[in-house]
């Protein structure tokens, strides 16, 4: 048991989690809830996001020059995000500061007034932020290669919502969402860093503990995956791909061994991918594989942005080393050196508080307890050679791959002999 690791249940049913950190002389802090771009409906898509972004723009004690001005007098930084399951409002100050930290982060989270004119001036703010997406190739083919995986499904949408979504979306349905969704059975906090628990409960659970439970929970369905071919034409310098195809779930047993296949297939520099793709062939500057989890499902993807000419055979290339592995045993050296890369990873990421914050709120939203990293790294060790075929063999099943192109293409028949549909 991890002594350095504390959990209270507050009366309401938030949880507060804290991980003491007494070599370091700052403080890090999360309150987590449960909610993202997958429980909304298609009228609310964005809504998770754009109410990200007004948490930090007034209360009713602090307008959002004050809230920046408070967080600068103490030399802290403030930020916020938005997931597909989740979103996060966290800060990090000297520990001197923690009572401080405390008072504001609370406070945005819950006293913010949605004031009508922050909605409009933040309204066009995520309209740049959606062009912005657009405007960058190598992120937006990640949205579109999403869309196009789990179709009409939410799990398929962008997190920054629709361009007429935004417009629509006023201090009313603001609300509405968040008192739907913002209920304590869906929040966690977090914090990490030099902090005692006590001390850390004695100023936090007062003001989390107002928040009142309600009977408002919807459950998430899980989608069906689709496997297409989904071209969109622009006038590109490179064509960007993006394969992708049946993953697992963030707390399947075998995600271990999903983490390292994905580490030898195109996780690094030294992968497959990387090497037969770009490093012998030259055919792309950047090219990797990803898993994307979540809480009942996910997608294993493949990444490359090439050149036209080299387009159908990029895409043959990384088919092959997919196969490949599905068909033949991976060498226990090439194994060795995903574990250890996996392995030092984790034990740097072990060093930093903010990812401290993340891993206690992750850990509890996901398996309800704190996994020590000494479990983590056994678990790791133990995944063999035959493990990793076997999920393979299992994963990669009859080539069923959602293919998502971005770029000048025209043709989908081109892909007829490559990837049969």
């Amino acid at each position: 048991m991890d002594h350095s690791v504390n959990k209270t249940i507050l009366a309401n049913g938030i949880k507060v989690i804290t991980r003491k950190m007494t070599h370091l002389r700052s403080v890090s802090m999360g309150v987590w809830v449960n909610v993202g771009a997958r429980d909304e409906s298609l009228s609310e898509s964005g809504l998770s996001h754009f109410i990200e972004h007004m948490i930090f723009k007034g209360t009713e004690k602090r307008t959002a020059f004050q809230i920046a001005k408070e967080f600068d007098a103490i030399g802290g930084h403030t930020n916020a995000f938005t997931s597909t399951e989740n979103t996060c409002y966290h800060a990090k100050v000297m520990d001197t500061h923690l009572d401080t930290m405390v008072d504001i982060l609370s406070d945005v989270f819950l006293n913010s007034v949605f004031d009508d004119k922050e909605i409009e001036n933040e309204r066009a703010v995520i309209l740049q932020e959606i062009g912005m997406a657009e405007d960058n190739p190598d992120e937006y083919i990640h949205i579109l290669s999403g869309m196009n995986f789990w179709g009409k499904s939410s799990l398929g949408r962008s997190v920054l919502g629709s361009r007429e979504n935004i417009k629509s979306f006023n201090s009313d349905a603001i609300k509405k969402f968040f008192h739907r969704f913002y209920q304590p059975e869906r929040i966690v906090v977090s914090a990490a860093g030099n902090l005692e628990h006590n001390h850390f409960m004695d100023i936090a659970s007062p003001v989390f503990e107002s928040i009142q439970p309600s009977n408002d929970f919807s459950e998430r369905i899980t989608p069906d995956e689709h496997c297409k071919v989904d071209i969109h034409h622009k006038d590109l310098g490179q064509v960007h791909i993006c394969l992708g195809t049946k993953g697992m779930s963030i707390t399947d047993p075998r995600r271990y061994t999903f983490s390292l296949m994905n580490t030898i297939l195109g996780g690094n520099m030294s992968s497959r991918l990387f090497q037969e793709v770009r490093e012998k062939r030259g055919l792309a500057y950047s090219v990797y594989s990803y898993a994307s989890s979540f809480v009942d499902t996910g997608m294993f993807g493949a990444y490359a942005g090439v050149s036209h000419e080299n387009m159908q055979k990029s895409i043959q290339l990384i088919l092959k080393e997919i196969s490949k592995i599905r068909e033949m045993r991976v060498d226990s050296n090439e194994l060795r050196y995903a574990k250890e890369f996996t392995k030092g990873n984790l034990m740097l990421a072990s060093e930093s508080n903010d990812n401290q914050m993340v891993r206690v709120a992750q850990n509890e939203t996901h398996f309800g307890r704190y996994i020590p990293l000494e479990e983590i790294i056994n678990n790791v060790e133990a995944v063999t050679e035959d493990d990793i075929i076997e999920l393979a063999e299992s994963l990669f099943q009859n080539n069923r791959f959602a293919l998502t192109l971005l770029g000048p293409v025209t043709d989908k028949h081109v892909f007829d002999d490559i990837l049969p549909q």
